[in-house]
């Protein structure tokens, strides 16, 4: 490790980096009714926009996870900051379909940045229980920049700003993580092994690392996908999809402040099984109910992902001691 590092600003950095991409995953659930409005989109194309999030975001989390320790964090977050900000400007300057696509995969792009370098910065600078803490801590500013985004697209859309306006909301969070990381000292590699990137392909290509990938994927997906179509789907539900989206996230923001005693007392499996029943019953009954009870099936929808990624990130950080999953995952 090196001593010159300043790991609260690095932290904190990280965290805001995170609330970065949870404003742009609820403040884009938020507008997307409008964007369809306002340049006659259909359903399909809507999700073609929402597709190229997630589209961006392996994309650059596979490729910075692969150059994390020849290139760094340091970089890899310039390119964040840069696609993080091309991507609002985009989207705020949009004049149609294409260039909504464009804006989309740029923010998409920034937030697999974000994961392909935080994720192992945070690994270098913490070890044993505390990285578990910090992990989940760091984690916890994704559904905490949701239910910040949510509330403030809600309010913003109640007293009649619109869309672009509530884009460059994003861009805040965006310039401080800018400024706590300028001119700071990173950490470097802990695992020498990890620079090797034939012994990164090797092990990728395990049926144990497969099959986490499989499984975090779907993990990974329980997350983001519902969040996404909250707007367009729930809306007839008789609920607030806002206040939804902003209600699953609080729970899961305080969930995973305090995680560090969950997954001690019932492990990494035990919280990653009872974490998929529960997930299940929460998105089932978001097919079936209507009124409040759409609120009682967010609370066990959230209860339920709580804990999914960082969990899902610990355990194959802990399987492959750190040497693999960052060039793949993150």
């Amino acid at each position: 490790m090196n001593e010159n590092v300043n790991k609260n600003a690095l932290f904190y950095g990280s965290c805001f980096a995170l609330i970065t991409t949870g404003l742009s995953y609820s403040i884009r659930a938020g507008i997307l009714s409008q964007l369809g409005e306002e340049f006659s989109l259909s359903a399909e194309q809507l999700g073609y926009i929402n597709a190229m999030w997630f589209f961006g975001f392996p994309i650059s989390m596979v490729i910075g996870g692969f150059v994390y320790h020849s290139v760094g964090p340091k970089n890899i977050m310039r390119v964040a900051f840069v696609a993080h900000v091309l991507g609002v400007l985009l989207t705020v300057f949009a004049t149609g379909y294409e260039s909504l696509l464009i804006s989309m995969l740029c923010i998409g792009l920034g937030t697999g940045c974000t994961e392909a370098a935080c994720n192992p910065m945070i690994a270098d600078m913490y070890s044993g229980v505390r990285l578990n803490k910090m992990l989940n801590r760091f984690h916890m500013w994704f559904p905490g920049g949701i239910l910040m985004g949510s509330l403030i697209s809600e309010f913003m859309t109640g007293i009649g700003l619109g869309w672009q306006a509530q884009m460059w909301v994003i861009l805040v969070p965006a310039v401080v993580y800018a400024v706590l990381f300028f001119g700071k000292a990173f950490p470097r590699p802990t695992v020498e092994e990890a620079t090797s990137l034939g012994s990164n392909l090797k092990a990728m290509f395990s049926p144990l690392y497969i099959f986490l990938i499989v499984c975090m994927a779907l993990t990974a997906i329980t997350e983001f996908g519902p969040g996404q179509w909250v707007g367009l789907i729930l809306g007839s539900s008789g609920a607030e999809p806002m206040l939804i989206l902003a209600l699953t996230a609080g729970l899961v923001t305080v969930g995973r402040f305090f995680a560090g005693p969950v997954v001690e007392k019932l492990g990494q499996t035990g919280v990653l099984l009872g974490g998929s029943i529960l997930a299940a019953i929460g998105i089932y009954m978001f097919s079936t109910v209507t009124g409040s009870m759409a609120y009682v099936a967010a609370i066990i929808y959230a209860f339920g992902y709580c804990y999914f990624w960082p969990v899902m990130v610990g355990a194959v950080a802990s399987v492959f001691h750190l040497v693999v999953p960052w060039a793949c995952l993150s």
